[in-house]
């Protein structure tokens, strides 16, 4: 199965600012199996909504080749797939800042496999503690044992430093990523420094 990339899905605001400094930018990562055109609808809903009309989104897909089953549940991660993703995620932020969006004003998330990949680009990549937030919905956070490691070869500082704010949250009723792994993002994060607001 080939890895190539295809370009993201790019919407653009629906109100465009007229300073580029007060844009504003939402990098969202689909789950498992899916592509970008699965949660494109998101972006559209909130634009015909009229809500958070300065907003440019970036709608990155098909992260990378799918793996044999669920990797939140297989024993050995994929190191060496995740941190190509992560630096795959940290160009499409590269881009932005050189679009001129301020790192403070770009959010990166996702959903489910997409929440496990927003969020360690979030913790270890040149971004960790610059960007406006972290978002994972449905998600777990993989490498958890080796995110210190991983900051650390980065030359990042303990995540007690990072001055982003991370917004968790988990359906009621999902099924496939169980509670007790959105429960373990949470208080490994929280372990690790990171504030309760």
């Amino acid at each position: 199965m080939s890895t190539e990339r295809r370009p993201p899905i790019i919407i653009k605001p629906s109100t465009p600012p007229t300073d580029v400094s007060n844009s504003a930018a939402f990098v969202f990562v689909h789950g498992l199996g899916d592509e970008a055109e699965g949660v494109e609808d998101i972006a559209r809903q909130f634009q015909a909504a009229g809500k958070l009309p300065h907003m440019t989104w970036y709608l990155p897909t098909r992260l990378s080749p799918y793996p044999p089953s669920r990797p939140e549940l297989e024993e050995d991660e994929d190191e060496e797939g995740m941190l190509a993703t992560v630096q795959y995620l940290t160009t499409l932020i590269d881009d932005l800042v050189q679009q001129g969006f301020q790192e403070s004003r770009i959010v990166l998330g996702g959903f489910s496999q997409g929440h496990a990949m927003a969020i360690l680009t979030g913790l270890v990549s040149k971004y960790a503690g610059k960007l406006g937030g972290l978002v994972g919905l449905s998600g777990y956070l993989p490498l958890s044992e080796r995110i210190s490691a991983l900051r650390k070869e980065a030359g990042l500082l303990e995540m007690v430093n990072d001055n982003v704010e991370i917004f968790l949250a988990r359906g009621t009723g999902d099924r496939l990523v169980p509670k007790r792994y959105h429960r373990s993002c949470y208080e490994t994060l929280h372990g690790y420094g990171v504030k309760e607001e």
